[in-house]
């Protein structure tokens, strides 16, 4: 596009910055697309790694969607696993620095700020320079949900000896139950200490966006959704599931290929008392909404 007409016809420009993971990077992606698709006065810079936009920027050609670079400043996707804590401690640590340098050298105006929830410098270089930030949360808002009842403690390392030590009792804690310590401890099973210290930092700046978005489905979750909604002053935005299928909907082919753009005849076309076919339709209907629209064909 050129310049001069990029300029004239964006009205919105939005850096999107997604935690370095698959499980991160495939929802903003997707929801970069969903976006775009539905604004077309909309410009959108995805900020990743050198070696993440060369694995994901050839999968978007859209107009809309551009991308820019910031320097490796964190382990490599081939050796991740081997350091986990120090992997997610350069995320939280690293990139926060090369990311704001960056927004200085965008050719546009930064207008909003997409991040991770689990990426805290995102939100708070956003409130530094006065721009909104909606941060995208890419767990279930069930699971949000148990973070989300500790982040009025002030010292949370007293929550974190707890979750260690499973054989000690609540006591004296305000707002820890037994039941709410039995949840996080299924949750952060098996994760290391520094990480689950980020991660309950992380949760801590969520209530500082300006925005909350979640990768889930507001019928699948309704009473959670509702109680969030209830105790937080940000406003909430189911918007999931951002998976690619969503833009193919409405696609018209005769193919009954699993990989083919029309999932609607693709699954007309399952054999009866097919449990997984049954199982994607109903998903499908609580996406279609409470009043089941378009969903009078189950698969039997």
């Amino acid at each position: 596009m050129d310049s001069a007409i990029f300029h004239r016809e964006t009205n919105c420009h939005v850096v999107a910055v997604p935690y370095p993971g698959r499980g991160h990077v495939n929802p903003m992606m997707n929801l970069c697309k969903l976006l775009t698709s539905k604004k077309h006065d909309i410009v959108i810079t995805v900020v990743a790694t050198e070696e993440w936009i060369g694995l994901i920027a050839s999968n978007y050609e859209a107009c809309q969607i551009r991308f820019a670079s910031i320097p490796n400043v964190i382990p490599s996707e081939l050796v991740r696993g081997a350091d986990f804590p120090g992997f997610y401690e350069a995320v939280m640590t690293k990139m926060a620095e090369p990311f704001e340098l960056l927004l200085d050298q965008l050719e546009l105006p930064v207008t909003t700020i997409i991040s991770d929830s689990e990426l805290l410098w995102a939100i708070r270089i956003g409130n530094k320079r006065n721009i909104p930030v909606a941060t995208l949360c890419t767990v279930p808002a069930t699971v949000f949900s148990v973070f989300h009842h500790f982040s009025h403690l002030h010292n949370q390392q007293i929550l974190v000896n707890l979750l260690e030590n499973e054989d000690e009792m609540v006591c004296d804690v305000q707002g820890i139950s037994s039941t709410h310590l039995a949840d996080l401890r299924a949750i952060f099973h098996g994760y290391p200490r520094r990480v689950v210290q980020l991660t309950l930092e992380c949760i801590s700046w969520v209530p500082k966006a300006q925005f909350l978005l979640f990768n889930s489905v507001y019928e699948l979750e309704t009473h959670v959704f509702d109680a969030l909604k209830e105790k937080s002053n940000l406003p909430i935005y189911p918007i999931g599931p951002a998976i690619p299928f969503l833009g193919s909907f409405h696609s018209s082919t005769n193919s009954t290929s699993p990989s083919s753009t029309n999932y609607f005849q693709w699954l007309d076309s399952q054999a009866a008392g097919s449990v997984f076919v049954r199982f994607i339709w109903e998903l499908h209907c609580h996406i279609q909404g409470a009043d089941g629209r378009n969903c009078g064909r189950t698969k039997e």
